[in-house]
């Protein structure tokens, strides 16, 4: 595996784990956002409070997009794994 061979893989590696985490993060920060707002708004400042709503948001979307996440990551593996014998 030549020098530019290697720097390829590593941005497919790169790029293909930001794709995967993206949706769980937005989705965390998008809920951690509004529950932050809410906080402020009622005075409540519970840290329970905060974290129950992120996680199941993040459990939903998550569930939501699992067959899209595998199928990233299986065709990612199979590239990886088609071109781990090419020089």
């Amino acid at each position: 595996m030549d020098a530019a061979t290697a720097v390829d893989l590593c941005r497919e590696t790169l790029m293909s784990a930001v794709i995967i985490a993206a949706p769980v993060l937005l989705v965390g920060m998008a809920a951690g956002l509004l529950v932050g707002l809410m906080q402020a708004l009622t005075q409540v400042q519970d840290q329970t409070v905060a974290f129950v709503p992120k996680i199941l948001a993040m459990a939903a979307v998550l569930v939501a997009c699992l067959p899209w996440l595998l199928t990233r990551m299986v065709d990612f593996t199979r590239l990886v794994f088609e071109n781990a014998g090419s020089p």
